[in-house]
């Protein structure tokens, strides 16, 4: 029987950071993680080691962290937890006594219960682990046709990845646009059309029905009563959070299925924390329960968490999820902060957008330049920025970034027209059209007209 003083479950980013969080702030204290994983993946770049990273070796969260901070590493699978007398059992026999329990257990892909064929073989999903991952590579590397099911982040991510690697993909997607949940349909249907360049078959509008094949995948078919051929297909359609410890532990389960947790990520079990996928967050403009499982938003509740374990901090609260994405199809990135338009209507929010498009160098002969187009989403009544999407070259990740500190610090359109910037030739924009700013001016304008 093993003490501890923080005992944290689960070991990917929220974990990893909840874990070196309560280390750092409290030093005194014991801290353990227990993880199922040997080795654990980064979980953004899961769908890189089917082209441009090549392996699942080259993609994993260093462990040298935790481990030059003292924290100690359990390679075990959690059986239950008694959270009145505070123990943990493992599947090896071990029985650990905490002080403070940390729950990241995460999340794992959806799978449609209706879905027929769902069960043959060379049908896959994207869960984050190494050993799945590494026989579904293995698989592939024999097969020629895949159909992609979903054009999320991973679902397009993981396309562009096969088709990189010789493999003629088929990605398809219910929504009339490829990433239509998340972005404005002048950004999806960009995004869309770099896809199809680039050898990818896109079929919107459309879902599956079935997936046809003896012992193993042949056809799928539409809903329209279509068919294609298909040596394999990979189920990309969300995530669900992995919750089942948390009821068997008798936590609070809110009806989107997540651990209830507060501000400081407390449940309803003393001494508690949950973080990351498995738990609870509101979004940050709206205040309603969000969907939203980023590895970033799990990193900043795994933080919050690892802070408030032995006293409350006011300023390490967790406000709300801005919902902060960015993606990249060949040189183009695509990123989006907040509410997109279509969202904020939907919410009831009356808005006004302020859009430009410039050059990310200046010039604009430098040879890397490539387009930058950003859109500012406004609210009508105060100016306070809600969303906005970014399209340009790589740097637009950080771009989308700068937005999301904008929304969180409640930032108005003429705050950011007063924003003052650093630019460079080789890394920016120029200043007198910096996309940014004179998005920003556009929107001003127009809510001069309101």
């Amino acid at each position: 029987m093993r003490k501890t003083d923080v005992l944290v479950i689960g070991g990917s980013a929220t974990g990893l950071v909840a874990a070196m969080t309560a280390k750092s702030n409290y030093p005194d204290k014991d801290v353990i993680v227990v993880r199922k994983e040997a080795k654990v993946m980064i979980p953004c770049g899961i769908p890189y080691i089917f082209g441009t990273v090549g392996t699942s070796d080259n993609n994993i969260l260093p462990d040298q962290g935790l481990i030059n901070l003292g924290v100690d590493i359990v390679v075990d699978e959690v059986l239950k937890v008694d959270h009145k007398q505070k123990t943990c059992d493992l599947v090896s026999g071990e029985k650990i006594i905490y002080d403070k329990l940390i729950l990241g257990t995460g999340s794992k892909p959806v799978v449609p219960s209706w879905l027929k064929g769902k069960d043959l073989n060379n049908v896959f999903t994207v869960p984050k682990d190494k050993v799945y991952l590494d026989e579904l590579q293995r698989k592939l590397s024999d097969l020629k046709k895949v159909v992609v099911v979903g054009a999320g982040f991973i679902g397009v991510e993981i396309s562009d990845e096969l088709q990189k690697n010789g493999k003629e993909v088929t990605l398809i997607e219910l929504l009339p646009n490829i990433l239509g949940a998340t972005f404005d349909d002048e950004f999806t249907v960009e995004a869309e059309a770099l896809m199809r360049e680039r050898g990818i078959n896109v079929i919107t509008n459309c879902g599956i029905d079935e997936i046809l094949g003896k012992d193993k995948v042949e056809q799928v078919k539409f809903r329209n009563g279509d068919t294609m051929y298909a040596d394999a297909v990979i189920l990309s359609l969300g995530y669900t959070p992995n919750t089942e410890l948390a009821k068997d532990m008798g936590l609070e389960i809110n009806d989107c299925g997540f651990i209830k947790a507060d501000q400081y990520r407390r449940t309803n079990i003393p001494d508690v924390f949950a973080a990351g996928d498995c738990a609870e967050k509101v979004d940050f403009a709206t205040g309603k329960i969000s969907r939203i499982m980023l590895a970033s938003t799990a990193c900043t509740e795994a933080r919050t968490a690892g802070l408030n374990l032995y006293e409350l901090n006011t300023f390490s609260k967790f406000r709300g999820t801005v919902g902060i994405y960015s993606t990249c199809i060949g040189n183009t990135a695509f990123g989006v902060a907040g509410l997109i338009e279509k969202q904020a209507v939907a919410e009831g929010f009356k808005v006004v957008t302020g859009s430009f498009t410039g050059v990310n160098r200046h010039p604009g002969k430098i040879q890397d330049a490539h387009k930058e187009t950003v859109k500012l989403i406004v609210s009508k009544q105060s100016g306070v920025i809600l969303g906005g999407e970014v399209l340009g070259g790589k740097c637009a990740g950080e771009l989308t970034n700068v937005l999301g500190v904008a929304i969180q610090n409640h930032m108005t359109a003429y705050d950011l027209v007063m924003t003052q910037i650093g630019t460079q030739p080789m890394l920016t924009a120029s200043p007198a059209g910096y996309p940014l700013i004179k998005a920003a001016e556009a929107a001003v304008k127009a809510l001069r007209k309101v």
